[in-house]
């Protein structure tokens, strides 16, 4: 059973809220991925967190992508969250 999409009004707010998100953070900071994330949930995916992981190492190699994923474990953690 696959997911339904989201009706298109909020699947063009998802992916202005990702715009917004890409031109005031700075890449490594996480908006960014929450962003693709949401706009990935809009679109239907069943794993969104997998489709932004992908586009993140695509977009920025794996070594880049992994250095940024460690950053944001290690702020994650210093903010005593799982």
């Amino acid at each position: 059973m696959s997911k339904r999409k989201l009706g298109l009004a909020k699947r063009r707010a998802a992916r202005q809220a990702y715009k917004k998100a890409a031109a005031t953070s700075a890449p490594g900071g996480g908006k960014r991925f929450a962003a693709v994330a949401a706009s990935a949930a809009a679109g239907g995916a069943k794993n969104p967190a997998a489709v932004a992981a992908a586009v993140g190492r695509k977009k920025y190699g794996k070594k880049r992508f992994q250095q940024m994923a460690a950053a944001g474990k290690k702020r994650k953690k210093k903010r005593g969250r799982k």
